[in-house]
C-alpha cells in the first residue's frame, strides 16, 4: 500500500501540475474559470489514468475494460467538487482563481485516491 500512495502522488502530482498550468494559461488568456478549469482537466486526465494504471495500480488484476469507466467515474466526480468548490470560492470570496484552484486541488486530491485504491483499481 505504501508504495501505491507514493505512485498515487507521484502521478497525481504530474496531472496536478498540467491540470494547473493548462487551467492558468487559459484563465491568462481570457477563459473564464469554470471553462480554463474543465480544459485543465481535460488535458490532466490522459496524463492520470495512464500513469496510475502503469504506475500507481501497476498490480491490479482490473482489466482495462473495467478500470476505464471506473477511473472516469472517480475523475469526473472529483472534478464536479473541484468546480463546485471552484465557483464557491471565487463567488464568496476574494481569493484569486490561482490560489482558489491550488488549495481545491489538493483537498479533492485524498478523496480521488481513496475511490481510486478500493473501487477503480481495486484488487481482486
Amino acid at each position: 500500500m505504501r508504495a501505491s500512495v507514493l505512485g498515487f502522488v507521484s502521478v497525481g502530482a504530474v496531472a496536478a501540475a498540467v491540470h494547473y498550468v493548462v487551467a492558468l494559461l487559459a484563465h491568462a488568456l481570457g477563459w473564464v474559470p469554470s471553462d480554463a478549469n474543465w480544459l485543465g482537466f481535460l488535458a490532466a486526465f490522459p496524463v492520470s489514468y495512464i500513469g496510475h494504471r502503469w504506475w500507481s495500480f501497476r498490480g491490479t488484476q482490473a482489466r482495462h475494460q473495467q478500470a476505464f469507466p471506473k477511473f472516469l467515474a472517480v475523475a469526473l466526480t472529483g472534478f464536479l467538487g473541484n468546480q463546485a468548490l471552484v465557483w464557491l470560492a471565487l463567488t464568496y470570496t476574494p481569493l484569486p482563481f490561482w490560489f482558489v484552484l491550488g488549495v481545491v486541488m489538493v483537498v479533492i486530491a485524498m478523496s480521488t485516491w481513496l475511490l481510486s485504491r478500493f473501487w477503480a483499481f481495486k484488487h481482486g
